[in-house]
């Protein structure tokens, strides 16, 4: 008989298309979004950056070429940056609400204005905030009634699991995301009892996602929603696409995928 799978705090965990679910279409776009939710992904990913004039913009580079110079979007207005960039109120308008979303603040100064679109939309409580920093974390708990997320990788936790957890819990700090290589059964249970969630990124193949759902995880993170969802509904330690286990997989740069 294969071992059962370990508990966790979301059953079954949460499907998230990484970037909207790249492997389907153009990264952070809506026809990708709109794609990743009919293929049956519960949640999105999407990083974010602030334009000139207040838009938080879902791409990931947050970058445009103008006149031939590489700008930042936080210096040009959201009307420059184009209207195949996605706002976060234009995801919202053309996807709904029905799902979980992550979001990497890859521009910190964006989290008020995703917060409030958010909350405009109806879906602050199924949105999760991801972000690297301690003290901006700590900062976002007492704004908002969203999930807030350290996204960090085992090295970088240099007091041990136990105390980062432990500090979570104090901190109203929601979820730990790691890269799926990092995890383990036992390390997703010791983050379970401070009932704290678990994420796991960069899960390119069902066996994976069938790995990681067994060891507990809450929410993991990929191109492939496909993928995803049959590493869900197989057998423990059976899978339909791929190879791969959660300590041979590639990664990617930390993210809140």
């Amino acid at each position: 008989m294969p071992p059962q799978p370990l508990p966790s705090l979301r059953t079954p965990p949460i499907a998230f298309a990484h970037r909207g679910g790249r492997a389907h279409g153009p990264d952070n776009s809506i026809e990708t979004f709109r794609t990743a939710l009919a293929m049956g992904a519960t949640g999105l990913e999407t990083d974010v950056w602030l334009s000139s004039d207040g838009g938080p913009m879902l791409d990931h580079d947050g970058v445009i070429w103008h006149r031939g110079v590489r700008r930042p979007y936080s210096s040009v207005t959201r009307e420059r940056i184009g209207s195949d960039i996605p706002t976060l109120a234009e995801m919202y308008e053309a996807c709904g609400s029905d799902f979980e979303l992550s979001v990497d603040l890859k521009d910190p100064d964006a989290a008020s204005a995703v917060i409030a679109g958010a909350r405009a939309a109806g879906a602050e409580d199924r949105l999760w905030l991801c972000h690297g920093d301690w003290n901006l974390l700590t900062k976002l708990r007492g704004l908002t009634a969203a999930r807030i997320v350290d996204s960090t990788r085992m090295r970088r936790i240099k007091e041990g699991p136990e105390r980062r957890a432990a500090a979570m819990a104090e901190s109203g700090i929601d979820a730990v995301n790691l890269p799926a290589k990092d995890w383990t059964g036992g390390l997703a249970a010791l983050f379970h009892r401070f009932e704290r969630h678990c994420f796991g990124w960069d899960v390119q193949h069902s066996r994976l996602a069938a790995t990681l759902r067994d060891m507990g995880l809450d929410g993991v993170y990929g191109d492939h929603v496909d993928r995803l969802l049959t590493g869900f509904g197989s057998g423990a330690g059976r899978a339909d696409h791929g190879a791969g286990d959660a300590r041979t997989m590639g990664s990617d740069e930390t993210q809140c995928a």
